[in-house]
């Protein structure tokens, strides 16, 4: 992947020949009013259309490009600013090019540049007040507004494109963090922090309004020995069918999570008790038909504990703690069966 830092200097280079070059536009009309020596003039187009193309340079050919960029970006306000007095600090395009100078500094987004690039600004403008003799003429004549008004225009729409790309990415970038908080990294089922707000969520829901749903708690018999036997890699493959098998029997307006190790969880959205045991049953079933890749002859069961919502549960840990007591009530029953709440146990799968 590209190092964006090493690309600072492509980023930069068509917004400082676009930008100095509108500026030397301005400075050009004020100077042709003040009909300016020669000196002026070569200075004016120094910076204005040679510079951007030798700074350009200085970063394609450095060995730190980067640093090199920095360098270029504090010269730039050095030597803009050297032209405020060329002008004879003629009001209009001495503050647009200052502010425009600072401000080009922040939309970089490098902490702190345009703090470092003042006493440059300071320097530059001495040198020129020093090479002109702080002559004054701050008067702004219509030429000069007219002129100064592509700078604006150009200048605000690039930084507001700039801005909304900035913000595009900052957006992009959390939805993806929000989607990594949600998904669980190995399973690519909800992670617990999300499954438990979407589980509270339902719990309230059938509280306001009487709105069924059922809770279902499972997993992996004896998942300690397939590990300690076949190592931590078969038992992330198992845990991964065993995923596959839960996404492949919810709605989309169920929520099927990961609680914690080979245990799962599934939030059974408007669902009575019938229904729910209906949908254990046939994960209970496709775990012991479950294969492994690289390990056909490994079998596997599970247990499943389901509970529905009720008045009884007046928190996500009372739910949580019922359907998990029918799944260890499947366990102490014999595993690889379907317990839940005030339903006697289902009959093993054979």
């Amino acid at each position: 992947m590209t190092d964006p830092r090493r690309q600072l200097s492509r980023r930069v280079y068509p917004l400082r020949v676009l930008g100095m070059g509108l500026g030397g536009l301005v400075v050009g009309t004020v100077l042709w009013e003040q009909r300016a020596g020669w000196g002026p003039w070569a200075w004016m187009a120094l910076v204005s259309f040679i510079w951007p193309h030798v700074a350009y340079q200085f970063s394609r050919l450095s060995g730190e490009p980067y640093r090199a960029e920095i360098r270029n970006l504090l010269l730039d306000s050095a030597l803009v600013t050297a032209l405020v007095p060329l002008m004879h600090f003629n009001l209009l395009p001495s503050v647009l090019l200052i502010t425009l100078t600072v401000v080009d500094k922040i939309t970089t987004g490098i902490r702190g540049l345009w703090l470092r690039s003042l006493p440059g600004m300071a320097v530059g403008m001495l040198a020129g007040g020093a090479l002109t003799g702080f002559e004054w003429a701050p008067t702004t004549s219509m030429p000069v507004i007219i002129a100064c008004l592509p700078v604006m225009a150009l200048h605000t729409v690039s930084v507001s494109v700039a801005s909304y790309r900035l913000i595009r990415q900052v957006s992009r970038q959390n939805q993806l963090l929000d989607e990594l908080r949600r998904i669980d990294a190995l399973t690519g089922l909800y992670g617990r922090g999300h499954w438990q707000e979407q589980a509270e969520a339902a719990l309230r829901l059938h509280h306001a309004t009487g709105e069924p749903a059922c809770l279902v708690m499972l997993d992996i018999d004896h998942f300690k020995q397939i590990n300690d036997l076949h190592g931590h890699t078969v038992g992330d493959e198992a845990i991964r069918a065993l995923a596959h098998i839960v996404r492949s029997n919810v709605r989309t307006t169920d929520c099927a999570g990961r609680y914690g190790g080979d245990e799962f969880a599934i939030v059974l959205r408007g669902m009575h008790m019938d229904k729910a045991l209906a949908v254990a049953q046939r994960i209970c079933e496709q775990v012991q038909a479950m294969r492994l890749h690289d390990m056909p002859e490994l079998q596997f069961t599970s247990s499943l504990g389901v509970a529905a919502a009720d008045h009884r549960h007046s928190s996500l840990r009372a739910w949580t703690d019922a359907a998990d007591a029918e799944l260890y009530q499947a366990k102490a029953s014999g595993r690889n069966r379907v317990s839940a709440t005030d339903v006697p146990p289902l009959a093993p799968v054979v």
